[in-house]
């Protein structure tokens, strides 16, 4: 996703990207949209931002699919370059991943062949090549069951942000290396990996997206220590009004406590994710 403090012609002028982060980082992914939308008309890279935040809330809240599936095709539609189609590819995986992932619909193929694709038209070193590679692995861990493959292209991600200096996808992929971490019965691994990704959500003023994380961190880590790591996650999920749903809702299908799968279901964000 463009870095929301990006210019580019046509799109947000500086004041609104930072307008847009704003929003976007406390969950008002709606309105971010309506501010992007009189640019995302004439500007392939304001309707991809777009299409992205309406990608997350749709993750996030569990609906609004139709109107991320309409921004997303109004992306790809407005695509003209390479990296610009690579993106809306990545995005369009990205979407397919979610559906599948909270079971609206088994979109498995789709998301493989559209992130396939973007792999396909981005150089190793494309600025956009670290959130494909994070993509990747979700669908690795998540829905094809591989960790081991996962590791490795999150692995790639990891170093790719650093370089890059984006803490807020580093946020990401500290979280699932640190899942399958915890996935080993390496503990320690993954508390490091998962009090890392806190800090970096809280470094960059990712609101929304720090529930999540404490709910993580409080599956490994001990009592009364996870007691209170629930309780804070809890408290932030009832301020933002129940989002993300998946740790306000009681129980899962599976019949496990929330906090148990939100490693799991996280951005597989992120607002990258």
């Amino acid at each position: 996703m463009p870095n929301p403090d990006d210019s580019v012609p046509g799109a947000a002028a500086p004041d609104d990207g930072a307008t847009v982060w704003l929003l976007r980082s406390r969950g008002c992914w709606q309105a971010a949209a309506a501010l992007l939308e009189p640019a995302a008309a004439h500007s392939a890279e304001a309707a991809l931002e777009r299409a992205e935040l309406l990608i997350e809330r749709a993750l996030f809240e569990n609906r609004g699919w139709g109107e991320a599936e309409s921004a997303l095709r109004l992306a790809e539609a407005g695509a003209r370059v390479d990296t610009t189609r690579a993106a809306a590819a990545c995005a369009r995986g990205y979407l397919a991943y979610c559906a599948t992932l909270l079971q609206v619909h088994d979109r498995l193929d789709e998301a493989q062949m559209a992130l396939g694709r973007a792999s396909a038209m981005l150089p190793p070193d494309a600025p956009g090549r670290p959130l494909l590679d994070f993509r990747r692995g979700l669908v690795a861990e998540n829905l094809l069951k591989d960790p081991a493959a996962a590791r490795t292209t999150y692995r790639r991600a990891h170093a790719g942000a650093e370089q890059q200096r984006d803490d807020l996808l580093l946020s990401y992929t500290w979280r699932h290396l640190a899942s399958i971490a915890q996935q080993d019965g390496n503990l320690a691994g993954a508390r490091h990996g998962f009090a890392e990704s806190l800090r970096l959500r809280e470094l960059v003023g990712f609101a929304i997206g720090i529930a999540p994380a404490l709910a993580a961190l409080a599956e490994v880590s001990p009592s009364p220590e996870a007691v209170l790591l629930r309780a804070q996650a809890a408290r932030l999920v009832r301020t933002f009004g129940d989002v993300p749903v998946w740790l306000a809702e009681e129980r899962d299908p599976d019949g496990l406590r929330p906090d148990q799968r939100a490693d799991q279901r996280d951005g597989q964000a992120p607002g990258r994710a």
